[in-house]
């Protein structure tokens, strides 16, 4: 017998989100470790909100809404909630019912500045960390240190001279709102000219013949066992951050005991490998022709091994760009970007965690 079609819907639902969610959905085991994570932060949220007042947003859902941001690459705050209102995966993540009311897009950005001085993604990538120590999956003894440009949200038109001196004019049938620049015969640097619109942002390019874009420079030192990001920064994009970025994130290194490092010709300075000899730090550094690492290094077999392992840095900078959202940076100020960074790295851990808890054996 065919079935009637009726356009009206029921009145009522007795099913609950957690029986809609499949048992085996990839979400689940990310919620799952990102609640533990939450839960360690809660003495932290309780210290950013006053005691008395009307009951904000909780930051937990906060922080999961951001979390399936990068998830699933949504592109802008607004399109999370379009997405939150109809998605019933993203309600349960977040831990909405089917009649709960999603906010107002302007929360992310009043609550931005208290989850920023709160320190909140620095400590919850740490907590995701202690889970994966927990689980064994971090190396305490190798590392590899690496560093990529992200592009910031700020034009090449904003790029101008800190003295107010125009280049030139242009032409009077031009439109005034968004004038033809010609920066032909412009010597542009970074010590002469700034970005109105994002004063931190500098203008660097990935190498020569490269195109020069206003961007920011991103750090990670990442454990290679598994692969996980244990420790990241942002710098302005001077071109020589390297160095003391790697050097301040291998200080934070817990314990006294002697580590390796990996990483590419541009960490292979003389100054950087003596500094990081006094921490205890064998530099496993790519060789240039005048390099100072000699075989007293490159003869162990740990050289070679840390020569592979670095290349697994660039899985992570490729998903934090092309999935993360951070091929350009939708946020202004080094500050904002660093936790943005900071944050998509712990969502990354949490997928690589996830990935490695089904890996056979």
């Amino acid at each position: 017998m065919r079935g009637a079609e009726y356009e009206q819907s029921s009145m009522f639902s007795y099913v609950s989100a957690e029986q809609r969610v499949p048992k085996g959905h990839p979400l689940r085991a990310i919620r799952a470790m990102a609640d533990t994570a939450l839960k360690e932060l809660d003495q932290r949220f309780a210290g950013m909100y006053a005691a008395m007042g009307r009951p904000s947003i909780p930051p937990e859902r906060l922080l999961r809404a951001l979390l399936l941001q990068a998830l699933y690459t949504v592109r802008s705050e607004r399109l999370l909630m379009e997405q939150l209102d109809y998605n019933f995966l993203f309600r349960w993540f977040v831990g909405l019912s089917i009649d709960d009311p999603v906010w107002d897009v302007t929360v992310f950005t009043k609550n931005r500045d208290r989850l920023l001085k709160g320190d909140v993604a620095d400590a919850f990538l740490g907590a995701v960390l202690a889970q994966a120590g927990q689980r064994g999956l971090l190396s305490d003894e190798h590392f590899t240190v690496d560093g990529t440009l992200i592009e910031a949200w700020a034009g090449q038109k904003s790029f101008k001279r800190k003295d107010g001196k125009s280049a030139g004019t242009p032409p009077p049938d031009d439109d005034p709102g968004n004038p033809t620049v010609n920066f032909h015969g412009e010597e542009r640097r970074n010590d002469t000219h700034q970005s109105t619109t994002d004063p931190d942002a500098r203008l660097a390019r990935k190498g020569a013949g490269k195109e020069a874009k206003l961007s920011y420079a991103g750090h990670v030192l990442m454990e290679n066992r598994n692969g996980l990001a244990v420790n990241c920064c942002v710098t302005l994009a001077t071109g020589r951050a390297e160095s003391e970025a790697a050097l301040m994130m291998v200080e934070e290194i817990p314990g006294w005991h002697r580590v390796t490092l990996g990483g590419d010709k541009g960490y292979d300075r003389k100054s950087l490998v003596q500094e990081m000899r006094e921490h205890r730090v064998t530099p496993h550094f790519a060789r240039r022709q005048d390099s100072t690492i000699d075989q007293r290094t490159t003869r162990h077999s740990g050289y070679e091994v840390s020569q592979r392992k670095r290349k697994r840095v660039e899985e992570i900078f490729g998903w934090i760009k092309t999935v993360g959202g951070l091929r350009k940076t939708r946020h202004r100020g080094v500050a904002r970007v660093d936790w943005i960074f900071c944050f998509a790295l712990a969502t990354y851990n949490l997928v690589r965690m996830r990935n490695l808890g089904l890996a056979p054996g």
